[in-house]
């Protein structure tokens, strides 16, 4: 059946859907950019046309047996759609986030901490509150190929550069009717978007595919842990195991990070990706290097395993490797991907 995907078994036994389609290799050639003060080849970038493959359904979701590539779990085979969210304590609780695939936590300018969220397997009636893009962002997001981007805003360097990408960005300046105010937070703390109305502004985004991500059985080995902190300087994310819950339990600030909906936040498998992250063109926002290698932890089942990142380019796939060479199997469920600098 179209759409649909089997097993792929790599060599530790974890397991992953097959990528239903090759790698693209119609490009276009960039020039020069410099990037935190150093003069760099950009990353060559797919075309749009490299995309229209992705063009088959739009965002309406599909009843066919599918696995997501993100969470392990049966779901509907949907288009991706990014999210860049609010974590600024004003604007604390968020709105959807346990019902997003990955949760992203990432360093912004003053050390402060904010999210994405990658919504797939189905989507929420709103989520947010949105805030605006950063400059890394065009580089880690396109791991999705060409998902939409639901974004309030960014610096005009980086409005352009989102243009000129394969990114479907989908921002409140262009399209406000894709988005509301409302919550009792204030300005501007409190702009929701509305997931099938950003969705018809990205008519051909991509659908849910493999990013690199594999789910199996806990493997062998690892460091039985309760609790782990990555600290940002004016902010800090913490991750408590909770054996009752078979998760991880997360707060913000030592404060347990809730939704909307009373929900705990938290995932079953958390990643803490460290990489370097040099001031971008502003000079005041860190540029989080998403391609490359480095070293990870991944915690799931109370336990922390040392590995290895690898993302050989911005169309790429991040895998993460054990001591013994084995692909690391996450648990099954949202999965949060949390940058640390090293």
């Amino acid at each position: 059946m179209e759409g649909s995907s089997t097993p792929r078994s790599d060599a530790g036994g974890a397991t992953g859907p097959i990528r239903k389609r090759p790698r693209r290799t119609r490009v276009v050639v960039t020039a020069l950019a410099v990037v935190g003060g150093l003069t760099c080849a950009a990353v060559a970038t797919p075309s749009f046309a490299a995309y229209e493959d992705d063009a088959k359904g739009a965002h309406k979701e599909r009843k066919a047996a599918f696995t997501s590539p993100f969470t392990g779990l049966p779901a509907k085979e949907n288009p991706v759609l990014a999210v860049k969210i609010d974590n600024h304590k004003d604007a604390r609780p968020q709105t959807a986030l346990e019902d997003a695939d990955i949760v992203g936590v990432e360093k912004v300018e003053g050390g402060l901490g904010r999210l994405f969220a990658i919504y797939s397997s189905h989507y929420p009636k709103t989520m947010g509150p949105v805030r605006s893009a950063r400059e890394y962002n065009v580089e880690q997001m396109q791991m999705f190929q060409r998902p939409a981007l639901a974004y309030s805003g960014a610096r005009k360097a980086v409005v352009d550069k989102i243009k000129k990408s394969p990114l479907y960005g989908v921002s409140h300046d262009d399209y406000p009717d894709v988005y509301e105010r409302g919550g009792s937070n204030k300005p501007p703390h409190n702009l929701y978007g509305l997931p099938d109305k950003i969705l018809d502004k990205a008519p051909k985004a991509s659908k849910a595919d493999d990013i690199g991500f594999r789910f199996g059985a806990e493997p062998s080995g690892g460091t039985p842990t309760d609790e782990q902190t990555v600290d940002y300087g004016s902010s800090r994310t913490t991750f408590n195991w909770s054996a009752k819950e078979g998760r991880w339990l997360a707060s913000f600030d030592g404060e347990p990070a809730k939704g909307t909906s009373g929900k705990r936040l938290g995932g079953k498998t958390v990643i803490i990706q460290k990489t370097d992250m040099p001031p971008d063109s502003s000079g005041e926002t860190p540029y989080i290097k998403t391609v490359g290698s480095g070293e990870a932890t991944v915690l799931r089942d109370g336990k922390a395993f040392k590995t290895k990142w690898q993302r050989k380019s911005a169309t790429g796939d991040t895998t993460f490797t054990l001591s013994n060479g084995k692909r690391m199997p996450f648990d099954k469920g949202q999965v949060w991907l949390v940058y640390q600098q090293r």
